[in-house]
């Protein structure tokens, strides 16, 4: 198996597989609320795929799925001019709509989300929102005595998917990559970061124009590049929103060690002659077990 094949097995071991239960349960949801708010049985309406899934840089074995459901603009009205925690009410009504379609789920409120939680451990977090004029959302969060917040999830979305398209792909799995990796070493780092930063790596990197046959260059490189991130800073602005994503633990120490050993896999890789098995124990080193023996 030549190193293209490593890397191209590899980004296929990590890919989402759910058989279509996610697909399943989203339509059910987005129907029971469609059905409940909007009068409509329509199962795609106003629902929105959000985070890594939406982003589709989602590895398998992720437990989160977030879903944003889009309420009419009367309802933002109606609990908001609740006297006390309107946005708590509010995500208690989406919680009982849901409980019609699951009712023997243990469905609750959580700060800002509806968490419906099934067998097979993944959990679904639904945000209720409504639409602005500038196309981001305006949701409830139920904290402290409740307030209104802003997200806007769409632009990064779009601009995660131009710079994928115009990067002959390699965006998407090099995401991808980085959360085996994160899963690997316990890496405190979100993964909207790892995307952040993914995205702002690949759109200068020489080599983003190739394909596997690269990818050990992609993952060496990129491990250089987080490990070079100011630790001092502690926000970085997601592509497409310009919104903050926090971080104020040391990915960096982390990143600088799989660097390393990345260089070890690599030169196992170049000798004369190729070291093959030790280059790929290298890369399980830093992946784990998804990375081809």
């Amino acid at each position: 198996m030549a190193l293209a094949d490593w890397f191209n097995s590899f980004c296929n071991n990590i890919k989402t597989t759910d058989g279509g239960s996610i697909s399943y349960r989203y339509k059910a949801i987005t129907q029971r609320l469609n059905t409940d708010f909007w009068n409509t049985n329509s199962d795609v309406a106003h629902g929105l795929y959000l985070g890594s899934y939406g982003r589709n840089t989602a590895i398998q074995g992720f437990s989160d799925l977030d879903v944003l459901f889009q309420l009419p603009s009367s309802v933002y009205t109606q609990y908001n001019s609740y006297v006390g925690n309107g946005q708590s009410a509010l995500l208690q009504a989406v919680k009982r709509s849901i409980e019609k379609t699951y009712p023997t789920t243990s469905i609750r409120g959580d700060g800002q989300v509806v968490l419906v939680p099934f067998k097979d451990g993944i959990t679904f977090e639904v945000l209720p929102a409504f639409l602005n004029t500038d196309d981001s959302y305006t949701y409830a969060d139920s904290n402290k005595s409740g307030s209104w917040r802003v997200t806007n999830p769409r632009p990064e979305i779009a601009a995660m998917k131009l710079r994928n398209d115009a990067c002959n792909g390699n965006l998407i799995p090099l995401c991808r990559m980085m959360r085996a990796w994160k899963r690997k070493w316990d890496v405190p780092i979100s993964g909207l970061l790892i995307d952040t930063l993914a995205y702002q790596f690949i759109g200068t990197w020489q080599y983003r124009d190739k394909s596997y046959l690269y990818y050990d260059f992609m993952c060496r490189d990129f491990f250089q590049f987080m490990a070079g991130q100011d630790k001092s800073q502690n926000y970085w602005k997601a592509p497409g929103s310009g919104q903050y994503v926090f971080c104020f633990s040391d990915f960096q120490w982390k990143a600088t060690r799989c660097y390393n050993i990345a260089c070890e896999a690599i030169a196992h890789e170049i000798a004369n002659p190729k070291r093959e098995w030790s280059a790929r124990q290298k890369w399980r080193e830093i992946f784990g077990t998804s990375f081809p023996d």
